[in-house]
């Protein structure tokens, strides 16, 4: 029994991980870009831009799954996501990456705004273009203060992925709750536990590595 539970949970932690690892591929990227049109000058991208990251860090992510699941078929009398599981993860993995994309916008725009204005200057004075100053200066001093919180927030994002269950994405926690229906018992549920320790655990080691490397970067 105990093999079989294992196995079952494996396979639904794949497609935690799954989501999880694609979450961050596309939320990282698109985070940054959101950070830079919220910092915009020009008022009509940046408060558009601000209302929205307002919107999505001000309602659930379990309000945001089920109006972008149920919301296209409603509105447009269409689902656009496509039938089955694949359907049902591609929208999850949407709703995942708007929400952490503004999430992490809003960690990318402090770091950045955190730099000293005369590390721009000095980039300026020696002829660098503004891409040169940003990927050449600013960008590892950043990430060395980012650590912390983008950390807290990936740490949250492996919990969050149990919240595709609402969906019936067929994550680990469904696994372990199936055990309840099908055998009569609840220690599987309290078993995937186990699963997202190790994983927390892992990653917080990673990225108490990652702050060690970049320890050189004393920024002031």
């Amino acid at each position: 029994m105990f093999l079989n539970v294992t196995l079952a949970l494996l396979s639904g932690f794949l497609n935690t991980l799954k989501l999880f690892v694609l979450t961050l591929v596309f939320s990282i990227p698109l985070g940054l870009l959101i950070s830079f049109g919220s910092m915009k000058r020009l008022r009509i991208l940046k408060y558009p831009v601000r209302f929205f990251i307002w919107i999505i860090r001000g309602t659930p992510l379990m309000l945001q799954l089920l109006v972008i699941y149920y919301g296209p078929g409603i509105i447009l009398k269409q689902n656009i996501w496509g039938s089955g599981d694949t359907g049902r993860f591609i929208a999850a993995l949407v709703a995942f990456v708007i929400n952490y994309a503004c999430y992490f916008s809003e960690i990318f725009r402090g770091g950045i705004q955190s730099i000293p204005v005369g590390q721009y200057e000095a980039g300026q004075v020696l002829g660098m273009t503004k891409s040169q100053i940003f990927f050449k200066v600013i960008l590892l001093q950043v990430i060395k203060r980012i650590i912390p919180p983008m950390s807290n927030e990936i740490i949250t994002l492996t919990k969050d992925t149990s919240l595709a269950r609402v969906i019936a994405v067929y994550e680990v926690i469904w696994e372990g709750q199936s055990f309840i229906k099908s055998a009569g018992i609840i220690w599987p549920l309290f078993y995937t536990g186990v699963f997202y320790l190790v994983f927390s655990g892992l990653l917080t080691l990673l990225f108490g590595y990652a702050e060690k490397k970049l320890g050189y970067f004393q920024t002031k």
